[in-house]
């Protein structure tokens, strides 16, 4: 009897699985591009991706519609397009708003709770939910019994909940719940303080040798008006030496101009004795003479105790913590916006975008060190993030671009498709004759050479219509949300980095456009006059294609994406403005910016590429081939909602 209840519970814990033999190993690349990585191989920077591609296959992987990180990572783990996923940009959109938001997760707060003075004690739990629909392949693995290692895979924060080893990827928030917030501070007058993309500046003052300041965690959900929460902190400054303490409640570290420091654990008091928060940041000492400059990264979820769900099973959070020390738990790691902003030059970035790097490579090498059965796989980021960055170092075309930079960082990526070289070269000296071995990016690259602001476009065209008195570039900044639009003379609407939406009666609070012939000869007339745009700079086309999601998406959540979905040529992209409902005062204007690099254009012109150590038969494989492919690997049939067939075999 003993031995019978024995048995039952190692089979309800996973454990009385048969062991699976077969291994398959994906490495996936953010970014890697086709046109770079020939470039590359061709000169000899590439040996291990030369040998894969000669020993087994290499071809272009078709992307996602459109090519946006969140939208293709959906469509590899789903196997399906975004009418079945629900994924179509970075950003979706309320229609009764128009407010928009970050289309991968949620945080729901509690539903009751109960008034105490200045409190509000929760009666109920809140909830983080994941926005992507669709069984993701490892959870039908998980079913079949193949064991998985999933690490750092997009668009799965909060990760789905399955027995197999995942870690939350892109879509994963700071302490704060936002994308990536910073902090800056600085005694220089001409710093403009406040809230700032992607960060905050706060002004400071030396005085007697130190800086007394804030660093500001979560709001405070506990208290009515939700505060922030926020700790204090002390810089001591050497008079002589460019050196400085920061000392912490719990902690203290010194730093010399330009050091960076190790990881720090910080601690928010939400209240009193009974609930704290804890995360992790790194300082870095910019400057203490003649001026006072400190940049704090984003408070990021402590792995080793997470305020948000990070990992299946919890523990394994806290196990690669234990493995590998504090590390960058943020979806987008890589500062970006910091150095867009100025707060941080080019070498500074380059500082931290390494350490991110570096902490990637660590956490490949302990589970490829482990890898026994089943399923790994392991994501990089670098690839991506740095080429929006450094592009403009390689681009002699661009406005963003100078001698200077390509003398300094031309090599920049050049150098980090030799470390993804090197981390091929790991996985290549452990394969055996019953492993395979995918190595796959989601989509390529271009340069991003001119901004092409839609709803300027469309405001000029007379599809989209200011209030009386109002004038375009009112309106256009970050946050604005249509300011100034008059919805009852408006019939279209340019949101997130592809999209192009209907003012739908109906759909929409005020819309005007009624469904049917109405909005299908709106529809066309858009496309075609779309497609007829011209640069007056260079007479190229701005956009190449442009896809009505009705004809390029199936399943459910098809009636929730943008009408059209537009295919910008390779050197534009839509403005910043754009994204988040701004209207600029030009259509055309140069991209200036650090972010000089781009794929949210025409998927036919930045395909990903593929790579194995088997033979591909596949004559045109696309990102829905991937998750068919894991699964047949390990004799599972692919569900019925699933598009596309296992690369190895001829396409029909």
């Amino acid at each position: 009897m003993f031995l019978l209840l024995l048995l039952a519970v190692a089979i309800s814990c996973g454990l009385g699985r048969s062991p699976v033999s077969k291994k398959l190993l994906v490495i996936g690349i953010d970014g890697m591009d086709p046109q770079l990585l020939e470039r590359f191989m061709a000169a000899g920077k590439m040996p291990n991706f030369s040998a894969l591609a000669a020993r087994g296959g290499f071809t272009r992987l078709t992307t996602s519609i459109p090519p946006q990180s969140p939208v293709a990572w959906s469509n590899l783990i789903t196997g399906m397009d975004p009418g079945g996923h629900g994924i179509f940009d970075f950003i979706h959109r309320d229609p009764a708003t128009l407010a928009p938001y970050l289309s991968t997760s949620r945080v729901e707060p509690p539903r009751f709770s109960l008034p105490l003075g200045s409190w509000r004690l929760p009666l109920s739990s809140g909830a983080t939910v994941l926005l992507r629909h669709g069984k993701s392949f490892w959870e039908i693995l998980d079913e079949h019994g193949v064991p998985s290692v999933i690490y750092r895979m997009p668009a799965n924060f909060p990760p789905v909940k399955t027995r197999a080893r995942t870690f939350s990827g892109m879509g994963t928030p700071d302490l704060l719940g936002t994308y990536g917030t910073f902090s800056f501070y600085t005694d220089d007058l001409f710093v403009a303080a406040g809230a700032v993309n992607g960060g905050r500046v706060f002004p400071v003052t030396l005085e007697g040798g130190r800086v007394q300041a804030k660093l500001y965690g979560p709001y405070n959900t506990l208290r009515k008006g939700e505060p922030q929460a926020s700790l204090d902190f002390t810089v001591f400054v050497d008079p002589a030496e460019p050196v400085a303490k920061i000392v912490l409640p719990d902690s203290e570290t010194i730093l010399r101009e330009g050091e960076w420091s190790p990881w720090l654990r910080v601690e928010f008091e939400l209240l009193p004795v009974l609930s704290n928060v804890r995360g992790i940041c790194r300082f870095y000492l910019k400057e203490v003479h003649p001026g006072f400059k400190l940049y704090v990264s984003p408070v990021n979820l402590d792995p080793a105790d997470p305020a948000l769900p990070l990992s299946t099973p919890e523990s394994y959070s806290r196990e690669l913590a234990g493995e590998l020390g504090p590390f960058h738990t943020l979806g987008i790691a890589e500062d970006t916006k910091a150095l867009s902003g100025g707060y941080l030059n080019d070498e500074e970035y380059l500082q931290q975008a390494r350490l991110v790097l570096e902490e990637q490579l660590r956490a490949f090498d302990l589970e490829l060190s482990r890898f026994r059965s089943g399923l790994l796989f392991f994501y990089f980021s670098s690839l991506d993030l740095n080429s929006h960055m450094f592009w403009r170092a390689l681009d002699e075309r661009h406005p963003a671009g100078n001698v200077q930079l390509a003398e300094q960082h031309a090599t920049v990526l050049e150098q980090l498709y030799v470390e993804m070289d090197r981390a091929l070269g790991k996985a290549l000296a452990r394969l055996d004759d019953r492993t395979t071995l995918l190595v796959l990016s989601d989509h390529g690259f271009a340069p991003f050479l001119r901004s092409f602001n839609l709803n300027a476009w469309l405001q000029q065209k007379g599809y989209l219509a200011l209030q009386e008195g109002a004038s375009p570039g009112i309106g256009s900044a970050a946050g604005d949300f249509f300011k100034n639009v008059d919805w009852s003379r408006s019939r279209a609407y340019g949101l997130g980095l592809n999209g192009l939406y209907l003012n739908l009666s109906g759909r929409e609070k005020q819309g005007i456009v009624h469904s049917g012939a109405e909005a299908d000869a709106l529809i066309a007339a858009l496309t075609r006059e779309l497609l007829a745009v011209r640069d007056p700079a260079s007479a190229l086309p701005a956009i190449t294609r442009v896809d009505r999601a009705a004809q390029a998406y199936s399943g459910p959540y098809a009636a929730q994406a943008p009408e059209l979905l537009i295919g910008y040529n390779r050197g534009y992209r839509a403005g910043w403005g754009t994204v988040l409902g701004g209207i600029s005062a030009e259509v055309f204007e140069d991209n200036l910016d650090p972010w000089s690099g781009d794929h949210c254009m025409d998927f036919t012109l930045v395909p990903g590429v593929l790579l194995s150590n088997r033979k591909l038969a596949a004559s045109a494989p696309s990102l829905t081939d991937i998750a068919p492919t894991i699964l047949l690997e390990f004799g599972v049939a692919k569900p019925s909602q699933m598009k596309g067939a296992s690369v190895f075999e001829k396409s029909p």
